[in-house]
């Protein structure tokens, strides 16, 4: 977080009365006045000075570009070494320029050669060398710098006090914190600012507060520090009672306080708050303000409203990457594909380039839906465009295809990255297990492995997954067991649900049920949920029962829970007990909401819910499922006198 303040760190000087003479001139100019006083310089001189003068403005522009462009290579060979020629590397300004240049290019060996070279250093040579390294780094320099009687500044203090944050470093933080009170600058808006932000991002609010309380001239930028810091640590409240006193001290807020409201409603669901806030940017006039209105486009998004944030969208005068890839990544996460590959044409439209968070948001929603109509033209955009190359976007293509049922596209997208990482690999292993080749999803987790890539816990789900879909037990256990003992990773509720699942479909209920009574972590819903579908398979009414009911006491307000427990009593022809299942469901749950799926034809996505008779082909799909019931009874011989379930599912299909 960049910070400003007014308040400097060297004192004006004001003088009495003018100056008695005039500040001394460069020697060989005076010369020329002394000689001809009357006469100009000679225009060979001038020419010169001029020359001098363009070339020092084209390299320190050149070193500029070289670095935000990534030339490290052009920037050192040719722009260095013409320098050196020009004999500009012993100017201050200059080597200080390329100590800047290799600093922040991350070349340290590079940029403490030319630290060394220097005859002499000023504050900003060794501010520069503090501010771009890292921590440890930093604090030798710094030590440096007081053993020689340099002296520091504010931006000294910030630059290790941003090193900090980046490496969590509280330890060195508070040493710091120690030292800026001994110096007596705490009250120093720009070095309090940095110490709030140091203790936010580390999560200590209270220790933020303090140090917020004790600076007695606040600046604009420091109450939105403090805005920000409770904020991004979950406490939407207190960052609205900062807002109201800031407003009672007569402080008004600006773009970047509204954000950080903005932003805490949204990642928090406060629908509410957030639209009062949308009031006030109103009011302020703040709702020209780009960033402002793409904040609060996605607050709407992240709170659900997508129909308000689509008209605060709608109404934004001026627009930018960021505004258009909000709407859309909200269309994309809601599954809306038509409205965010329209949004995307109407970005194109209006000379906008998507980039690779549009196009990874848009491929993710064409796998939430399974639809491929949409697949092809994006993905065409990607090849042409080269966006390839980048991961978040050959990751959601291998998403995308996987979950349209194109495997060999998905593992075609996973041969093109030249670099694949972990997400990478995680993608395509789950691609195969998601389509039951759980073999196939074993072989790239161990190539990945081989490549030197160290799994994380995602990673192990997966993998367990694949095992428990293909029946793999003794693979899964031997995952599972690596998994603790080689990579010391603790199991959460998911890696416990995919084991207790991988028990459940081998048959070894005890097993599975060993694990949840011996692992309190692991009886969760999702495991007990995977538990009783393995005792219906094999009919073990007893475990089932046991675990429908803790599920039940888990969440007594889910209804699929209850209708898991009805469903293994009528199965076993319980009447009574299923009715009494159904009275507790009635009290305890609202509203069922009927469940639904949907397939694409020729490019139409059609949606079937349960009982559904509107689709305007729904005679001809019951005659076909009607004739399949019939074949399934003919060649399995599944409907017998006790089988109730099938007995009822013909009553619903025919």
């Amino acid at each position: 977080m960049t910070l400003k303040c007014s308040t400097p760190s060297i004192s004006t000087v004001h003088f009495k009365r003018q100056l008695s003479s005039s500040p001394t001139l460069p020697q060989k100019t005076n010369q020329l006045r002394a000689t001809n006083p009357n006469r100009s310089l000679p225009l060979s001189t001038l020419r010169n000075s001029t020359l001098h003068s363009e070339s020092t403005r084209f390299y320190s522009h050149a070193l500029k570009f070289s670095y935000k462009m990534g030339l490290l290579q052009e920037g050192k060979q040719l722009l260095h070494s013409h320098i050196i020629k020009l004999g500009l590397n012993n100017v201050l300004s200059w080597q200080n320029q390329m100590l800047n240049f290799y600093v922040k290019s991350k070349h340290f060996s590079d940029a403490e050669k030319v630290f060394d070279e220097m005859r002499v250093r000023n504050l900003v040579t060794w501010n520069t060398m503090i501010s771009k390294c890292s921590l440890n780094l930093g604090f030798s320099y710094f030590k440096k710098m007081l053993i020689n009687n340099v002296g520091f500044d504010h931006i000294t203090l910030s630059g290790l006090l941003r090193a900090s944050i980046e490496l969590n470093g509280i330890v060195f933080g508070r040493g710091l914190h120690c030292f800026i009170v001994k110096s007596g600058i705490l009250f120093d808006c720009f070095v309090s600012g940095a110490l709030v932000d140091l203790y936010g991002k580390c999560g200590l609010v209270e220790e933020a507060r303090r140090v917020f309380d004790q600076v007695l001239y606040r600046d604009l930028v420091l109450w939105n520090v403090m805005v920000s810091c409770y904020a991004s640590n979950a406490l939407t409240e207190e960052a609205f009672e900062v807002f109201d006193l800031m407003k009672k001290e007569g402080v008004k807020g600006d773009g970047y306080t509204f954000c950080s409201l903005l932003n805490s409603c949204g990642t928090w669901g406060l629908y509410e708050f957030g639209s009062q806030v949308h009031g006030l940017i109103v009011k302020l006039c703040f709702n020209l303000d780009v960033p402002v209105v793409s904040a609060l486009v996605d607050m709407y998004v992240k709170s659900g409203n997508l129909d308000d944030a689509r008209k605060a969208f709608d109404g934004m005068t001026a627009r930018n990457v960021v505004s258009w890839n909000t709407m859309i990544v909200g269309y994309g996460r809601n599954g809306d594909v038509e409205k965010a590959v329209e949004l995307l044409r109407e970005m194109k439209l209006q000379n906008f380039s998507p980039d690779e968070l549009t196009l990874s948001s848009i491929l993710s929603s064409c796998g939430i839906v399974s639809t491929s109509s949409e697949m092809g033209p994006v993905h065409a955009y990607v090849v042409k465009n080269g966006f390839e190359s980048f991961l978040s976007v050959a990751n959601a293509l291998i998403n995308a295809y996987s979950k349209c049922g194109s495997i060999d596209a998905a593992f075609q997208c996973f041969v093109s990255v030249a670099e694949p990482d972990l997400v990478t690999w995680t993608s395509i292993m789950g691609a195969y297990a998601f389509h039951g080749l759980s073999k196939q999803s074993i072989k790239i987790f161990d190539k990945m492995l081989a490549t030197s890539v160290r799994p994380d816990q995602i990673a192990f789900i997966g993998i367990l997954s694949a095992c428990s879909h293909g029946g793999l037990v003794s693979e899964g256990l031997h995952y599972f067991n690596i998994m603790m003992n080689d990579y010391q990773i603790i199991p959460d509720s998911e890696h416990y649900t995919c084991l207790v699942d991988l028990l459940g479909r081998a048959g070894l209920l005890d097993e599975g049920f060993n694990v949840l009574t011996s692992n309190p972590i692991a009886c969760t819903p999702d495991t007990l949920g995977a538990f009783i579908g393995a005792c219906n398979i094999h009919g073990n009414i007893k475990l089932a029962k046991w675990a429908a009911e803790k599920l039940v006491v888990l969440e007594p307000n889910k209804p699929v829970n209850y209708t898991l427990l009805s469903n293994m009593y009528a199965y076993k022809g319980r009447w009574l007990d299923v009715a009494s299942v159904r009275n507790m469901m009635t009290g305890h749950c609202a509203y069922k909401i009927p469940g639904c799926s949907w397939m694409e034809i020729a490019g139409a996505v059609n949606v079937f819910g349960s009982s559904d008779r509107s689709h305007p082909k729904t005679l001809d799909i019951y005659t076909i499922l009607g004739t399949l019931l019939g074949l399934m009874k003919q060649e399995y011989s599944i409907l017998t006198a006790n089988d109730t379930c099938f007995s009822n599912m013909d009553e619903h299909a025919l």
